[in-house]
């Protein structure tokens, strides 16, 4: 908290600057300890995920406090115009913030894809504050030409993501920001707001309307091809015509997806990033 003091000019920002923070802390665990999450981490089990576990994922969201705290003061004191000049800063300080991560997993990739989208949100959401702005249209500016300045052509392509755009014309992540995250303004965030039931079921059954729209990188990287889109997606259709986790043919449906997952090594970590980014609008905007 001192450091938070020594860098902020208006005292009145403390409070905001430590809610953005924690919202996004509380974002990380949330997501991880929702269980029975198809193909991702929860308390109970790893799944296809075999060099983490549920205490791996509290090591790295701890880790990554003094990211989220950095990311918000970006965020209440940028004053220029050219939004993706902020982008290029918080990108830097998410290098760093991958190595702490490394350092707290033991080099296990626990929260790369979650550095990348929690660390956009965290550092629009306090501009937006800061500067009476709106979220998503602030997060368009801040990425603006991301996919074509990350994937000019290189010889071979050298990433996941740089492979996957080459082969299959998916712009992933990137492509999300670049477009200001409309699966998360236009789906999954009023999908949740309007949710009903426990918290449990509300974000299970989130990640799953999440899951019917999103092509998922990791999902097409772990499976080594796109059709897997597709089915992903009818499962999670056929999911919430059951009737969602509050149902049993909605549990039976989400016990059928996982058992299929663990067995073709299949992970939803797209999808779960993209949850990440969700709760923690929705926690910003009182939704849950």
């Amino acid at each position: 908290m001192e450091k938070i003091k020594s860098t902020v000019n208006n005292p009145k920002s403390l409070p905001m600057i430590k809610s953005i923070t924690q919202n996004a802390l509380r974002a990380l665990l949330y997501e991880v300890v929702t269980l029975p999450k198809p193909g991702l981490v929860d308390p109970v089990s790893s799944r296809p995920h075999y060099d983490m576990d549920i205490y791996t994922f509290i090591d790295s969201s701890l880790s990554l406090n003094k990211y989220f705290t950095s990311a918000a003061l970006l965020g209440h004191h940028f004053a220029g115009k050219d939004l993706t000049k902020m982008f290029l800063q918080l990108r830097k300080k998410g290098i760093r913030a991958e190595k702490d991560m490394f350092t707290a997993t033991n080099g296990v990739n626990t929260h790369k894809g979650a550095i990348f989208a929690l660390g956009i949100f965290v550092c629009a959401e306090s501009y937006c504050q800061q500067n009476h702005t709106e979220l998503f249209s602030t997060i368009k500016k801040m990425c603006a030409g991301l996919v074509e300045h990350d994937f000019q052509q290189k010889s071979p392509p050298r990433t996941a993501g740089e492979k996957e755009f080459y082969q299959y014309g998916i712009g992933g992540a990137r492509e999300q920001a670049e477009q200001g995250y409309p699966i998360v303004a236009d789906e999954a965030l009023p999908f949740l707001a309007q949710s009903t039931g426990n918290l449990q079921t509300r974000l299970l059954d989130t990640l799953m309307k999440i899951a019917t729209v999103t092509v998922d990188s990791n999902l097409i990287k772990r499976a080594g091809n796109y059709e897997v889109v597709g089915w992903l997606q009818s499962c999670a259709k056929e999911y919430l015509r059951a009737g969602g986790y509050a149902t049993f043919a909605g549990k039976k449906c989400l016990l059928r997806l996982n058992r299929e997952c663990v067995k073709n090594n299949y992970s939803l970590g797209g999808c779960a990033d993209l949850l990440i980014v969700t709760i923690f609008v929705a926690l910003e905007r009182n939704y849950l």
